[in-house]
């Protein structure tokens, strides 16, 4: 028999939860990450509604899965549209067992002193507000069915943030609103877990990263495992095991798991490093003459 190796972080976990023939809402699904998911759970037997701000490509996504699949625009930042989603899909299916608030933004590259304000309410109004606006909705359905929510989060939750602040600050909140969610679900039976992930191939990281000169630099400035990226397929992957076990939590790539558990260590000294750091101080200087 093998020895059960200590589980920290609670990445596993004892209780399966099957998708077969599960409704699963997934919102930010009409790419990335979200197109992923819903592929992935419709293959495994669950009905999925793909919402996404861009109707077209939620319905071209539904379109290509086939039967099982139902595509729907919505802005999750729009709180009426998205009870209405909600309200739609129960009527629909009769039922909603799974929600996945996934849909998020990225800011545009500055300092805190520089940076736009409405920027700041947009990542917000996106990446924090928005997980509210689908799950709060929806969380009725999900305790009638004793079903399982997953909040997109990220390490940036617990990575350095500067040029970038309003992203890290939303995904600290969301990870803190997940928790909170977990624990509130538990006595109904209904679960709740935490998705982390460090570089993800997507657009919105080619975009913040590749296609921009400080963002390139930023990149070159990020030690292992920062700078560790995973397919979209895979971060979806590490989803939808995480609900086939209501995982509290899951973390991708692997190399995050000792930081996100000695954090409160490592950001000690990080933060006090990077402060100190004359490439990263010239980096902040030329971030703040772009703006």
């Amino acid at each position: 028999m093998k020895p059960k190796l200590p589980d920290p972080l609670g990445l596993r976990s004892a209780v399966t939860f099957d998708v077969k023939d599960k409704v699963a809402l997934v919102t930010g699904a009409g790419q990335g990450i979200g197109l992923e998911l819903v592929t992935l759970l419709h293959r495994r037997g669950a009905e999925v509604v793909v919402v996404d701000i861009d109707e077209a490509a939620a319905r071209r996504a539904a379109d290509g899965l086939g039967s099982r699949a139902h595509g729907v625009g919505a802005d999750v930042a729009d709180r009426e549209r998205m009870e209405q989603v909600i309200q739609e899909v129960a009527q629909r299916y009769g039922r909603l067992d799974i929600v996945v608030a996934n849909a998020g933004v990225t800011p545009v590259p500055a300092t805190i002193r520089t940076m736009e304000p409405d920027d700041f309410d947009r990542v917000v109004r996106i990446n924090l507000t928005g997980v509210f606006n689908t799950v709060h909705p929806a969380l009725d359905q999900i305790v009638r069915s004793r079903g399982h929510v997953v909040v997109v989060s990220s390490c940036a939750a617990f990575a350095p943030g500067m040029g970038g602040s309003p992203y890290m600050v939303s995904k600290a909140a969301v990870e803190q609103f997940g928790r909170a969610l977990r624990v509130e679900l538990a006595a109904s039976g209904a679960t709740a877990g935490i998705a982390y992930f460090g570089l993800v191939e997507t657009s919105m990281t080619h975009e913040m990263l590749d296609a921009d000169d400080l963002g390139r630099r930023i990149n070159g400035l990020l030690p292992w495992p920062l700078n560790v990226r995973i397919t979209a397929a895979a971060a979806a992957r590490t989803i939808a095991d995480g609900i086939g076990r209501r995982a509290p939590r899951t973390i991708a790539p692997s190399g995050w798991q000792p930081y996100a558990l000695l954090r409160g260590v490592i950001n000690t000294v990080l933060d006090s490093r990077l402060a100190a750091d004359s490439t990263v101080q010239e980096l902040v200087r030329a971030i703040e003459k772009r703006r």
